[in-house]
């Protein structure tokens, strides 16, 4: 292929998954991977690991990694490809004696009973022509739906500018939700596969796409299987009427959760973030106009159309749905997971009234309202909605909505911590701001006592400075701690 051995190495050195080995190595050892994230490591990953390293057998070899999407259950490990949840010394030295290292296929919606409840009529609706391209980027503008990712940019206004652009176009689909907290998506595909791709099919006929492609992160082999199966099965219910669709693994990058670096890592290189302009819905994937989406923004675009038919009350009646959000839920309650519950409610208001409270013998101390990068809020403040647009104040945002639940039995220090090692290492070096950055104020937090001007000088530099989102985000726990806990540095 003409490829230079060391643009080869510089790709397969860059992702967490591939692991380099001698060139005589012929021994294969079951990787297990501890997740040492802020929920895992706040139910007992570290004494995890301390277990495994005595009881494990000598064919299998441990790696600390960041979070693998599966917080509700914390501590969480994977053996092979195998999630292991809840994870004891016991589960997983069970699997690896046994060889059990292949995930088993979620009890999912396949596709025939998806389209008997009615499923892709409303993509059926669009190809035979009873709607416009222009009609249903009319209706989603109209529904006020944002960017589910992170930003919240709007989707009918982002259709409309990929649209603006001379085909052939792309649509490039983002399911590496990598942020620490973050599992919303992973619990909708392995639920409802159909409702999301049906709303993929729908974006790639309004903005005249060509091609789509869905970039699903290394650590949800089931999902991948499961996708492989169905999209089979699609292409035969709808022979010549799709574009082509390509599923396309991650490596284990959290940076390729920014829509750039993501696109990088699909065209075959390390997963940098662009310079920007050019902008990717004006040359993207391959140099082509790129519709890019996060996988959750998708899925509810079926259920907008059929329910916003353009009567003026019905559109109403959509905005005011617009309150209900996912909130992927861990840390100290009584029942984690995926919470679909009004946007704009309080931290109060989503424990008690959808998480089943708090555990026995912890009260409600601080809590993460958009995963590690968003920043760190008190208990205190009990009736700041959480929604878009309403945490900038308090120097924190809501992202992807991954809510992690600390009490007082938890260490504030100890989590920003956690949540700034874990930016070093995902950092993927091109800029010095957050290269060094991070690596710094890793370095400054593990002291017993903290340089205060010397972060927020550090802080300063990597927010205004940093190429990417990852860089830029990184100081918010730091600067949170500060804010809202200096009592306890």
């Amino acid at each position: 292929m003409s490829i230079a051995t060391g643009e080869i190495y510089e790709v397969a050195s860059f992702y967490h998954h591939f692991n380099l080995t001698e060139k005589n190595d012929s021994e294969k050892k079951i990787c297990v991977r501890v997740c040492e994230s802020i929920t895992c490591s706040m139910f007992g990953a570290d004494d995890l690991i301390t277990d495994l390293t005595k009881q494990l057998p000598e064919n299998a070899v441990i790696q600390h990694v960041p979070c693998v999407g599966r917080c509700d259950s914390a501590p969480v490990c994977v053996v092979g490809k195998r999630p292991v949840l809840n994870a004891t010394p016991d589960k997983v030295c069970t699997l690896v004696n046994n060889n059990v290292t292949v995930p088993s296929l979620p009890n999912y919606i396949k596709l025939e009973d998806a389209l008997s409840d009615g499923c892709y009529k409303t993509f059926k609706s669009c190809l035979s022509k009873q709607f416009t391209p222009s009609q249903v980027i009319q209706k989603i503008t109209d529904a006020g739906l944002r960017g589910l990712g992170g930003a919240g940019f709007s989707a009918g206004k982002k259709w409309d500018i990929v649209r603006s652009f001379p085909a052939p176009r792309v649509v490039a689909i983002n399911i590496d939700e990598g942020e620490p907290g973050t599992f919303k998506d992973r619990h909708y595909l392995e639920k409802a596969p159909h409702q999301f791709l049906e709303g993929m099919l729908i974006a790639a006929w309004a903005v005249n796409a060509s091609t789509c492609f869905i970039y699903l992160r290394d650590e949800y082999a089931a999902c991948h299987e499961m996708l492989s199966i169905e999209l089979e099965k699609l292409r035969t219910e709808f022979p010549r009427q799709l574009p082509d669709i390509e599923l396309r693994r991650g490596a284990g990058s959290y940076v390729c959760g920014e829509e750039s670096a993501m696109l990088e890592s699909i065209e075959g290189k390390r997963g940098m973030p662009r310079l920007r302009p050019p902008y990717i819905a004006e040359k993207g994937l391959f140099g082509k106009p790129t519709l890019e989406h996060n996988f959750e923004t998708l899925y509810w675009i079926p259920e907008i159309i059929r329910k916003a038919k353009g009567g003026k009350e019905e559109i109403i009646e959509l905005r005011g749905r617009k309150g209900l959000r996912s909130f992927s839920v861990s840390g100290r309650v009584c029942i984690p997971g995926v919470h679909r519950a009004p946007a704009g409610i309080s931290i109060h208001e989503l424990i008690n009234d959808y998480c089943g409270g708090m555990l026995s013998g912890h009260k409600l101390k601080a809590y993460f309202p958009g995963g590690a990068s968003g920043g760190i809020l008190p208990a205190g403040i009990k009736d700041l909605p959480l929604d878009f647009d309403t945490l900038q104040a308090h120097g924190c945002f809501i992202g992807s909505a991954a809510i992690i639940v600390l009490s007082d039995h938890d260490a504030i220090p100890e989590y920003a911590l956690n949540a700034m090692r874990f930016f070093k290492e995902e950092s993927c070096g091109k800029c010095t701001p957050c290269r060094v950055g991070t690596d710094k104020a890793a370095e400054l937090m593990s002291e017993e006592k903290w340089d205060l001007e010397k972060l927020t000088d550090l802080a300063t530099v990597m927010a205004e400075a940093s190429i990417c989102g990852l860089g830029q985000a990184a100081p918010n726990p730091l600067l949170s701690t500060i804010k809202y806990f200096g009592d306890e540095l």
